[in-house]
């Protein structure tokens, strides 16, 4: 069984990958991102910051500090999803990454399917299939070659020469079958 598809929750989701390293992204997006975050982040006021901003403080549970992080805010809707985003730049621990996600799940996101910014993405009109597709050949680009097709996929190349055949599609079959004889 399939479970329904909900676009109007907020998700969050490790953006880099699962393992140590110096520092670790979570990313949520949705229409309570902010508040979400502001329930657990202790340093700017949140719903008052502007769009593409960064913070400093803690993220704090009901008991303790979790972690000292560096807190990213983007306003819908210029964002990847064209919803509220907030981006937590925490210390990579392993332990530390799912103390992270967990607290935003408390607080009320939901763990986001694979490819599920993407989709938002593409559901909310920011990006076209092509260019949502482009996204996974990007990530999974291995020369310099795959690397500037993608990126000129992403950026709607791809999109562009197609609207263009279409537009001349479209003139070719006007003048044909409605040119004043």
């Amino acid at each position: 069984m399939q479970k329904a598809l909900n676009i109007d929750d907020t998700i969050v989701a490790l953006a880099t990958p699962f393992g140590k390293g110096a520092i670790a992204v979570v990313r949520h997006s949705g229409k309570d991102a902010i508040s979400i975050a502001s329930k657990c982040f202790k340093g700017a006021e949140l719903k008052k910051v502007d769009s593409h901003t960064v913070h400093y403080g803690h993220l704090i549970n009901s008991t303790e500090v979790v972690d000292e992080v560096m807190l990213s805010v983007f306003k819908a809707p210029r964002t990847y999803t064209a919803e509220d985003v907030v981006e937590v730049s925490c210390h990579g621990s392993t332990y530390i990454q799912e103390r992270v996600v967990q607290l935003f799940l408390d607080n009320g996101a939901r763990m986001a399917d694979r490819g599920e910014f993407t989709l938002r993405a593409f559901l909310n009109g920011r990006i076209d299939l092509s260019q949502a597709e482009a996204v996974g050949d990007l990530i999974n680009a291995e020369s310099e070659k795959a690397k500037q097709v993608a990126l000129n996929q992403m950026r709607g190349g791809f999109s562009r020469q197609i609207k263009k055949l279409k537009d001349s599609t479209i003139e070719t079959y006007l003048q044909t079958n409605y040119t004043k004889n």
